[in-house]
């Protein structure tokens, strides 16, 4: 017999080689590591200048944005540098600085809407922390303190709540923060500090400074208008469904269909997918602009109010549209596709419809961008011949939808015996094993979790190819999957009804010209959407 030393002897010689393993692979693993790093850092610069300049590219006005951001900085930086103007601001100059920071936004409509919240509510809280002093300073110390802490109990309590008001919520929050601010700031600091008047005074003064500089930055150079963005995206959504629908009847009729497992890398990069995804992401953005281009001056020649809010609803709309659009593209994606031959029979009428759709949403993005009414006959004869030819290419095969299932029932039984085999055998074929304590156990045990694993995987994967064989079996099955997508172009005309009868009220509201027969459009071609108004009204529009 092995005496325990030697035991004790194996043990660690087992031991240090596994350790000794261990050690290896992790200097392996940190090499590699340091590599990949290396990599990346070399790599960066490029991918800096790569998004700077890309960044630039999809919309210079965020250049000219940044430049004038600098440049009102540098300009409220002089009350600082300039030794005259220091005597006569003092430190406060730096509320000038922070309100340039706070207040110069993207859009002349932002910076409007914040720069004028941040001045009401200065004042306003500035008028009622003198009133509430002046009260107080007519009584005694102790009555002072009681009746400043009161103030701002109260104060603060009825303007945290009235910032749930929605109408106040939307236009005004911005000022009641501010307000709440000030008038702390005010209140509470009055008790200690001599000549409060004063230092309100020059912190007025400073933020007027600073909110001025916004304003000429934003109204009198390069200004980028909120209204106009609300107007170019609304046509740049309907150029881009335009796009989505007719490139996606044409995928669906090419030779070779799309796979159905697509990446969500190769989604985002989809131009069926580009079209449609600014339409479902607008409405935030549409609210957005829709509230700060309301604060806008009527620069144009246009001097009544603009309706923008109808543009929300033309938006929402829209969406409703885009969701069609959305299940047209799903049907590229489908577990269970027809087959070419099949699609080749009804490929010239749904091809002809999808180009009679573009047409007239072409047509609604020309009306709108122009400013002018739609044609009288925008649903015109050839849309209508289309849908009926699709129709009558349809009835003409009445055993593709409709076929004979004499058969679909013996299918669905022998599929159904399989399926009851198969987990009769998954029940009872797993024995019980007697319990051994040697390592020939062990073993064992790991080769039959192994088995059940591996049994396990293939039921996964068994499970949606009997779901599809369910399916298949039906004989009139090779057609469904056309079927469904006809009938979402069929609707997809239906729902051009309500889209034509927003654009119309838009345009009878914002007094459009009148429709002349020469303005029809020639070419279908859409142009590039404007897909970068979203990203810099999220992006520069935050709450500060």
């Amino acid at each position: 017999m092995a005496s325990k030393d030697d035991h004790v002897g194996i043990e660690m010689v087992i031991g240090g080689d596994n350790n000794s393993s261990v050690s290896s692979k992790s200097k392996r693993d940190l090499k590699k590591h340091m590599i990949v790093f290396g990599e990346k850092v070399r790599r960066f610069p490029g991918l800096v200048w790569h998004t700077v300049w890309k960044v630039g590219r999809e919309d210079p006005r965020r250049v000219i944005h940044a430049l004038k951001v600098g440049l009102s900085l540098t300009l409220v930086s002089l009350l600082y540098l300039m030794a005259p103007v220091f005597k006569g601001v003092g430190e406060n100059a730096i509320w000038a600085v922070m309100t340039v920071v706070v207040v110069l936004e993207f859009t002349a409509g932002a910076t409007l809407c914040k720069g004028l919240n941040r001045g009401l509510g200065t004042v306003l809280a500035g008028s009622l922390a003198f009133l509430f002093e002046y009260i107080a300073n007519e009584c005694g110390q102790v009555f002072r303190a009681v009746f400043i802490g009161a103030a701002v109990f109260v104060v603060g309590a009825a303007a945290t709540y009235m910032r749930f008001f929605p109408y106040i919520k939307k236009n005004y929050d911005y000022g009641v923060v501010i307000f709440l601010l000030t008038f702390n700031l005010i209140t509470v600091s009055s008790y200690r500090v001599e000549n409060v008047l004063r230092i309100a005074h020059e912190r007025f003064y400073t933020i007027a400074i600073g909110c001025g500089i916004c304003l000429f930055m934003s109204l009198l150079i390069f200004p980028t208008w909120s209204g106009e963005d609300l107007h170019n995206s609304t046509v740049a959504k309907f150029e881009g469904l335009a796009k989505s629908i007719e490139a996606c009847v044409n995928e669906y009729f090419n030779d070779q269909l799309m796979e159905v497992e697509v990446s969500l890398e190769k989604e985002s990069e989809d131009p069926i997918y580009k079209g449609y995804k600014t339409v479902l992401d607008s409405k935030s953005t549409d609210e957005i602009l829709a509230l700060y281009a309301s604060w806008e001056p009527r620069h144009s020649r246009h001097c009544y109010r603009f309706p923008w809010q109808q543009y929300v609803k033309l938006g929402a709309v829209l969406r409703q549209f885009g969701y069609t659009v959305v299940a047209l593209h799903g049907c590229l994606q489908a577990e269970i596709q027809t087959p070419k031959s099949v699609r080749t029979l009804f490929k010239d009428p749904c091809i002809r419809l999808a180009k009679e759709i573009t047409i007239v949403v072409m047509e609604l993005a020309n009306s709108i961008k122009n400013r002018r009414h739609c044609s009288p006959e925008i649903l015109s004869d050839h849309l209508h011949e289309a849908l009926q030819d699709l129709n009558t290419a349809i009835k003409s095969q009445p055993r593709l939808f409709l076929g004979s299932n004499s058969n679909q029932s013996t299918n669905m039984l022998a599929l159904a015996a399989a399926h009851a085999r198969q987990k009769q055998e998954k029940d009872h074929g797993v024995s019980l094993t007697s319990v051994k304590t040697d390592s020939s156990a062990l073993l064992e045990w790991k080769t039959r979790r192994t088995s059940e694993q591996s049994k396990e995987n293939e039921r996964k994967v068994l499970r949606p190819q009997l779901s599809k064989i369910a399916i298949t079996s039906l004989e009139f099955s090779e057609a469904l999957p056309f079927a469904a997508f006809a009938s979402l172009l069929v609707d997809i005309v239906a729902r051009l009804d309500n889209v034509i009868e927003e654009v119309e009220e838009l345009g009878r509201i914002a007094c459009f010209k009148e429709f002349n027969p020469g303005d029809e459009i020639i070419d279908v071609t859409c142009s590039k959407p404007q897909l970068d108004v979203t990203q810099n009204h999220l992006t520069s529009h935050g709450v500060d």
